[in-house]
């Protein structure tokens, strides 16, 4: 039976608006007749994101669809590099066999970068040769972002692999390349990386779009970069895709794509390019399977009540209405869950760190941004009480040939720790090796404003091990061991709070209902704000700070790191 709709059509392919009927049959457009129908809606290509982390909602792909459907979305560019991180080929598999049962359109890419370094532990690695069987399979669209700058413009062999084997399969290559410029973004883009979502300014993503790339202008819970780049969709609006990167549910569930357009529209932007960024140019550019409103098209697409309102009335994915009026229509779908996690239980002790009378490096936290600052200062003293400091210090002289008889005296007559200093926000930060079992890194952090407890998470980009801020080192074992004992979650933890959002999907997603997740993560962010964080989002920021590939200053189980000399550093300047 033919079904048909009526009203104000936007056909992106021709760059114009017209009145006209939408016939549709089995699915797919039929047919499409200009006409004089008096009806007001307008009917236009659904929503692609063009480039996220499904695995950042903290939902499995299917309850993923069943936020974003009813802001019009119909399809997203994924790249699952963080459960490859934790699971590996097995991981990719697993989003792509729990996409499927969804009819909102997931595409994947094969994850260039597994582990993201070598100066941190991930629970798998992809080599070139695991990336050559996922670009072989038609599930697979692309090449994931390759954050491994250094090895493209050094040349390395298994990466020059990878980006052969996707230049074999005719499959595009997403970048990472934050702040890269000159002769160095230009060997990057002669590499065949034709985009990049990592710009923080107009004219960083100008040379980059000279330079052969597509920007992929992004606006997400940790990262925002939309009001510093949409004007170049003025010049360039072929070049320009719309993009989240990592979006947490309580945000999925106020808006998505359709929030940047319509933001756009209002700065008075033209419609039609606007439009373009958000449809028909991640379709192009990855060979999408999505209908843009042309005949013979997937029936994908989107009725709103006006451009200034910009409410969203139903989405249609495959001629089958999938969300109306802010509701979505999609059943939540049981899927099995699987994991990798073996760290066990903390103590304080474990977070202990020896004061050795100089300045420190302090990873500075920039609220809104991945990138973060290096400082140097000092660390708040205390003169140690823990009988342990000297068991501990005992210890490691043996390991390192020394007689502990030696060194009593020392420890006796220097025996200071460092300690987090609230009054002036710097704070205690570990990582802890989700994979095996090893002594915490720790190191110290300044901009997240905790005036007690602590905050822990097993998702921290890009290898996942767990991560925790805190204002004593009590505190941070407590908020790390309700991660550990749920195999992965969130939690925050005070004397007079306590709350853990667990994550038992390769501990960083839920199988839970979508929208009970994002209710209980807006509850665990406003108790975060309780205990005195002063960013706009916690735990979103936390994650990113064992990210080695944004500059300038990172923590990953083996160290701090300086993400700019690309190498461990000391945490004592």
């Amino acid at each position: 039976m033919m079904n048909k709709i009526s009203g104000q059509i936007v056909d992106v392919v021709s760059s114009r608006i017209f009145r006209g009927t939408i016939f549709i049959d089995n699915g797919k457009i039929k047919d499409i007749i200009e006409d004089d129908n008096d009806n007001s809606q307008i009917i236009m290509p659904g929503f692609v994101d063009s480039h996220v982390h499904v695995e950042s909602s903290l939902l499995i792909p299917t309850e993923f669809a069943r936020l974003v459907v009813p802001h019009g979305s119909v399809a997203s560019v994924s790249d699952p590099h963080e459960i490859a991180n934790v699971m590996g080929v097995d991981g990719v598999k697993y989003m792509i066999e729990v996409g499927k049962k969804s009819p909102f359109k997931f595409y994947f890419g094969a994850p260039s970068c597994v582990p993201a370094t070598t100066f941190e532990t991930a629970g798998a690695t992809l080599n070139s040769d695991d990336i050559e069987e996922l670009l072989s399979s038609d599930d697979i669209k692309y090449l994931g972002e390759m954050m491994n700058y250094p090895g493209v413009l050094f040349d390395d062999e298994e990466v020059s692999k990878k980006l052969e084997a996707a230049k074999r399969h005719g499959k595009p290559i997403d970048g990472h390349a934050p702040l890269l410029k000159g002769d160095d973004l230009k060997k990057y883009c002669a590499a065949g990386i034709s985009t990049d979502h990592e710009c923080s300014s107009i004219e960083e993503a100008k040379e980059k779009i000279l330079n052969g790339m597509k920007i992929q202008i992004r606006e997400g819970s940790a990262a925002n970069n939309f009001d510093a780049l949409i004007d170049i969709i003025r010049d360039y609006p072929e070049k320009v895709m719309l993009c989240t990167d990592d979006a947490h549910p309580h945000e999925l569930i106020k808006g998505h794509i359709n929030m940047l357009v319509k933001k756009a529209i209002d700065m008075g932007y033209d419609i039609i390019d606007v439009i373009k960024a958000a449809t028909i140019n991640p379709v192009r550019h990855y060979n999408l399977e999505v209908g843009m409103l042309q005949k013979n098209d997937p029936a994908d697409f989107i009725v709103i009540d006006n451009f200034k309102d910009f409410n969203i009335l139903k989405t249609y994915i495959d001629g089958t209405l999938v969300a109306e009026n802010g509701k979505s229509l999609l059943e939540s779908t049981p899927v099995h869950t699987i994991n990798n996690f073996v760290a066990e239980k903390v103590t304080a002790d474990d977070f202990i760190v020896r004061d050795e009378e100089k300045d420190i490096n302090i990873i500075g936290a920039i609220n809104g941004e991945l990138l973060t600052e290096k400082l140097v200062g000092r660390a708040k003293r205390v003169e140690s009480t823990s009988q342990q400091d000297y068991k501990s210090t005992s210890r490691d002289a043996k390991t390192q040939g020394y007689s502990v008889k030696s060194l009593t005296a020392n420890v006796q007559s220097s025996s200071f720790n460092l300690v987090s200093d609230v009054e002036n926000d710097i704070l205690k930060i570990a990582v802890i090796n989700r994979y095996e079992k090893k002594k915490p890194a720790v190191a110290f952090i300044k901009g997240f404003g905790l005036k007690k407890g602590a905050l822990a998470s097993s998702v921290a980009h890009d290898s996942h091990n767990v991560i925790v801020i805190g204002c004593d080192d009590e505190s941070m074992a407590m908020a790390a061991n309700m991660i550990i004992e749920n195999k992965g979650g969130f939690a925050v933890y005070a004397d007079d709070v306590k709350m853990c959002l667990p994550l038992p999907v390769a501990g960083i997603m839920t199988n839970e209902d979508a929208f009970k997740v994002a209710a209980d993560y807006q509850r665990l962010k406003d108790l975060s704000k309780t205990l005195g964080s002063t960013l706009s989002d916690p735990f979103m920021t936390m994650e990113f700070m064992a990210l080695l590939v944004i500059p300038k200053l990172k923590l990953s189980d083996k160290g701090l790191f300086d993400c700019e000399k690309f190498e461990l550093i000391s945490m004592y300047n």
